[in-house]
């Protein structure tokens, strides 16, 4: 395997394939998925993922949107042109320029994990106006504590470390992926895991995702969300083992317009285990929030 994917290679068995397109913007080649017609939906995967994270989830609602996935900076076919496009404001900009080049308006933003985080910089930004937004097991705090003080240090570190991205590829083999992913909270599919280990396999694809560790400062983020423009959906999974539940609650303190929605027995990856259930959530999120 080469340093970055090989979309010739890949692309026969990469989820929903037919929807993809590469476009140029911002200075980077980026791997876009767009399917389905009416209003615009825009879905952001989480740190390490990449449009497979939504495979069973587009499909769903192609019927009554225009669905669009997109490979972050870094991650899976999309090839970042420097390390400020991995940051929180510089991954923002980089999609707010990739939605103007696609002439994309969204009506709904969703944002999984960290991707949650770019989207509401986005919209503090004004760089799109969405109706709303919707989080899916959203990272908005910094990691606190021991881990706290060494993450951050040791991602700089690795992301800059050739060997060591080296290492992490050869180490992705099956057994470990799957822990890996269990250790989420999230029970995943045969095929899912076998698209995480080609991802972890690829060192261009390590070498984004630790990049966008290093880079990542949510210090400001609580500021964003008490700034936040439009109305937010939070969506937690009582088995996440990534983002403790609870900071869903906290986030919601802080938006003010915002609406907490619990789904039972998931983990961080709940829309890759119950794909209908996320997406029913997202096309009409009022319909479970409790009153």
């Amino acid at each position: 395997m080469g340093y970055y994917l090989d979309w010739a290679a890949d692309c026969r068995d990469w989820p929903n394939h037919a929807a993809s397109r590469f476009i140029e913007a911002a200075g980077m080649r980026w791997h876009v998925q767009v399917m389905g017609n009416g209003p615009a939906l825009l879905l952001l995967h989480g740190t390490g993922a990449a449009t497979h994270s939504w495979r069973d989830v587009m499909s769903k609602l192609a019927a009554r949107y225009t669905v669009v996935a997109i490979d972050l900076p870094g991650h899976a076919f999309t090839q970042p042109p420097s390390k400020n496009s991995l940051s929180l404001p510089g991954m923002a900009a980089a999609v707010a320029s990739l939605l103007r080049t696609l002439n994309i308006s969204p009506v709904r933003a969703v944002g999984h994990s960290a991707a949650a985080a770019v989207l509401v910089r986005m919209a503090v930004e004004r760089l799109f106006a969405p109706q709303d937004i919707i989080s899916l097991n959203g990272a908005f705090f910094p990691v606190t504590g021991v881990a706290g003080q060494f993450f951050s240090p040791l991602a700089k570190a690795f992301a800059n470390a050739t060997m060591v991205r080296k290492m992490f590829a050869r180490m992705a083999d099956r057994k470990s992926v799957e822990r890996l992913l269990r250790d989420t909270g999230s029970t995943i599919d045969a095929d899912g895991i076998t698209l995480y280990q080609r991802l972890f396999s690829n060192e261009a694809h390590i070498a984004g995702t630790l990049g966008m560790m290093a880079a990542w400062d949510l210090h400001w983020v609580p500021q964003d969300l008490k700034n936040l423009p439009v109305p937010m959906t939070l969506v937690f999974a009582s088995g996440d083992r990534t983002i403790p539940p609870a900071r869903a609650a906290e986030a919601s303190r802080l938006v003010p317009h915002a609406s907490l929605i619990e789904v039972k027995g998931l983990g961080h990856l709940a829309h890759e285990e119950d794909p209908t259930g996320a997406a029913a959530i997202i096309a009409d999120p009022g319909s479970f929030v409790r009153r």
